[in-house]
């Protein structure tokens, strides 16, 4: 069988991200669904969603580097495998465990595979398109997440067996890009990896700290923004707003990973500092908006609040990794980056399961309140951060530029007659 061209191998690393970001948010429609079927508590569904998360930080503590040894095809194969095997166990699930396992698999398979297909997009970029891999890659996350709200709202509503085949037509397609893979030109494993499989630890060097924090905790907003959206957003729709059709609110939810493709796309060209406070200010507006969407019990409302939640994750999440990836220095930038996503996914490991503790023991309506009280706090929390600390290196960072490009006195008309030459 022959091997896929660049523009396929492109298109087929795209495709294994927005399967991952579809399996990362896959039992969001079903959540509902199982504590009507099983009796479970709220802070047993927020459990399962953290148990994702949580599993992906020691996956790319031990696992980040796999991709430099063994390839990125063979790296995204056993994700995708990984991936299958957590699916699948949803699809057949009798219980919690079922569940927590399939999730435990899903963040392996995550971890192991949306690395390696960002790189493969950048390798398979048509020369001189390399930055485009970027937006593509924004661009088919949130079509992962959407398809996992408008799929599962759909086979939810309309198909038989709703706890289970909206799981097995994502096996399908997590097989089928599995095939793709497995005809992508092989990739040789980074020479410097030589035979050397330690783990390779995240440092952040000592003048750099104060900018790490500041980008860490603006890329964390964006995944506490997740934890209430992706775990409770269905809840919210059916419960305080008064959705009555699994389509619907699929369709609601997926306007949040709709605006965050198009925020990100209209945020590219911004300064640091509106990103990130842009990114905080929408988060306050967007968790307090799904508050007085239970209070009116409104569906505008409620699309109205995942609208602002996804711009506001997109500019939480550009603003947090261009401070991570912009200010750091050359040689920590992947590990302050990584740093980043490990403290992401901390906040939403421990952000989820508090926050549905409090739904389970004091009702949905107060969880909201206390979710908006104590996550809107961090929120103001990365502004200020973002004004102290961002302001006088964004402000060092623009003189920097300002002396390179500027021309040394006496050299412009030198210049210009060479430029002309």
């Amino acid at each position: 069988m022959p091997s896929l061209g660049t523009r396929g191998s492109f298109r087929t690393a795209g495709a294994v991200v927005a399967v991952a970001l579809w399996t990362s948010a896959c039992p969001t429609m079903t959540y509902p669904l199982y504590q009507a079927a099983w009796g479970i508590s709220t802070t047993t569904v927020t459990w399962i969603f953290a148990a994702y998360p949580l599993t992906l930080i020691p996956v790319l503590l031990l696992l980040g580097h796999l991709a430099d040894h063994l390839g990125t095809r063979v790296t995204m194969l056993l994700g995708l495998l990984a991936q299958l095997l957590g699916v699948l166990l949803f699809a057949v699930a009798g219980g919690v465990a079922w569940l927590l396992a399939g999730r435990v698999l899903m963040g392996l398979g995550v971890g192991l595979s949306i690395g390696p297909a960002s790189l493969a997009m950048v390798e398979h970029s048509a020369p001189g398109r390399e930055k485009r891999a970027g937006a593509v890659s924004t661009a088919v996350s949130a079509l992962g997440i959407g398809l996992a709200m408008t799929v599962g709202g759909a086979l939810t509503e309309y198909a038989p067996f709703p706890l289970h085949l909206g799981f097995f037509v994502l096996a399908g397609a997590i097989a089928a890009v599995a095939c793709l893979v497995a005809r992508m030109p092989r990739h040789t494993p980074h020479p410097a990896a030589g035979s050397r499989r330690r783990t390779r630890t995240i440092t952040v060097p000592q003048g750099s700290r104060t900018v790490f924090v500041a980008g860490a905790i603006a890329f964390a907003s964006s995944f506490l923004i997740g934890a209430i959206v992706l775990p409770l957003g269905a809840k919210i729709a059916q419960q305080l707003a008064g959705s009555t059709n699994a389509l619907v609110t699929g369709a609601l939810l997926a306007v949040f990973a709709g605006c965050i493709t198009l925020f990100a796309l209209l945020g590219r060209n911004l300064h640091v500092r509106p990103l990130v406070l842009l990114g905080a200010v929408g988060s306050v507006a967007a968790v307090w908006l799904y508050v007085l969407t239970g209070v009116s019990h409104s569906l505008p409302l409620f699309f109205v609040a995942s609208a602002v939640a996804g711009a506001a994750y997109a500019f939480d999440f550009a603003g947090g990794l261009t401070v991570l990836s912009r200010f750091a220095p050359a040689p920590h930038r992947a590990g302050m980056v990584s740093g980043g996503y490990l403290v992401g996914y901390a906040a939403q490991g421990v952000g989820a399961p508090a926050l549905g503790a409090v739904v389970t023991a004091h009702g949905l309506m107060t969880g909201l309140v206390t979710g908006a009280v104590v996550f809107g706090a961090f929120f103001v929390l990365v502004a200020v951060v973002g004004l102290v600390v961002l302001t006088p290196v964004h402000r060092a960072d623009r003189e920097a530029a300002r002396h390179v490009t500027a021309p040394a006195p006496g050299t412009a008309r030198t210049d210009a007659a060479r430029a002309a030459e």
